[in-house]
């Protein structure tokens, strides 16, 4: 079941500058991926309380470092106030089990159609992406409230030093599937840093 989360959230959201000013000025919203690789599924994606990872995934797409479906040419950070509301938060135990229990059923379903479970490869998350979508599968067919949001860490990169698990990009995303639970969006500050295009 969905767990109420009464918390807000700030998020930052990598875009083109077109796409984020546009979005800022209210003509228009952003679009949810729904990529077979997306590490939490189907939804808007947000780096949650880091804006420089945020800059930094911006300045690789537009690089092509770091691939998009839609190309960014002016790296561009969107900052979000989001309510987490119905969130499968997957820092927390109960969560966890949720995820476990949708793997097993999911996998059991895949045998039973002669069919193979799709495999994490890197960046392509298409098993994490496959349950998590599953688990929102399940809820809508047995008529249960849907997530709002979904929220995971990620230990990306390199361990800051050796011996640890703490890596260089560790972060928390947040994807967010209901999109009223954005409330408002900014420029996050100083502009130098986070959107340099703006000061020329």
């Amino acid at each position: 079941m969905p767990h109420y989360q009464p918390l807000s959230v700030i998020g930052f959201h990598s875009c083109d500058k077109e796409v984020g000013l546009e979005v800022l000025n209210g003509r228009d919203n952003l679009k949810a991926s729904n990529n077979t690789w997306d590490w939490l599924g189907e939804g808007t994606y947000f780096w949650e309380q880091n804006p420089y990872r945020s800059w930094e995934y911006a300045e690789d797409s537009a690089r092509n470092i770091q691939f998009n479906k839609k190309p960014i040419k002016h790296p561009f950070v969107l900052g979000a106030i989001i309510d987490l509301g119905s969130c499968l938060n997957l820092v927390e135990s109960e969560s966890l089990k949720i995820l476990s229990k949708s793997h097993d059923r999911l996998k059991q379903t895949v045998l039973e159609a002669n069919q193979k479970m799709p495999v994490n490869k890197g960046n392509n998350r298409a098993l994490d992406c496959a349950v998590i979508q599953y688990i929102h599968l399940t809820n809508t067919k047995k008529g249960l409230p849907e997530y709002d949001t979904v929220r995971c860490a990620f230990a990306e990169g390199d361990p800051v030093y050796p011996g640890t698990t703490i890596t260089s990009r560790l972060h928390i995303q947040l994807c967010v599937r209901n999109m009223d639970c954005i409330k408002g969006f900014f420029l996050p500050r100083p502009l130098e840093l986070f959107n340099p295009s703006l000061k020329k």
